[in-house]
C-alpha cells in the first residue's frame, strides 16, 4: 500500500496497470507493475531527502552569517558629551519617566 511519486516517475520507469484489482482493493486505488527503472526508488528518495538536507544547513548557516554581518554594524551616534558616563549630564528631569541611554 506505500505509494511512492519516485517509484512511478522515476527515471526510465515503465508503469503498467494490473487489471482487474483485487476484491479488497480501495477503490480510489489504481494498482500498478513498475518496470524498468534505472534506479530502485528508495535510493532516489534517499538522494532527495538528503540534498533537501544539506540545502536546509547551507541555509541556515548563511542566515547565520547575515544576522553576524548585520549585528557587526555600528550603528551609534556620539555627539558632543555623548553617551559617555563621564560627560556633561544634563539637568534632572522631575518626571518619573525620564530617559536613559541604551548601551548594546
Amino acid at each position: 500500500m506505500h505509494r511512492s511519486w519516485w517509484m512511478e516517475n522515476g527515471p526510465g520507469c515503465t508503469v503498467t496497470s494490473v487489471t482487474p484489482a483485487p476484491d479488497w482493493a480501495p477503490e480510489d486505488h489504481r494498482y500498478i507493475t513498475v518496470s524498468g527503472c534505472f534506479l530502485e526508488y528508495q535510493y532516489i528518495e534517499v538522494a532527495h531527502s538528503s540534498l533537501q538536507i544539506f540545502l536546509a544547513l547551507a541555509g541556515f548557516i548563511y542566515a547565520c552569517y547575515v544576522v553576524k554581518c548585520i549585528t557587526e554594524e555600528e550603528d551609534s551616534f556620539d555627539f558632543i558629551g555623548g553617551f559617555d558616563s563621564y560627560g556633561y549630564q544634563g539637568p534632572q528631569k522631575t518626571s518619573h519617566l525620564q530617559l536613559q541611554p541604551m548601551y548594546m
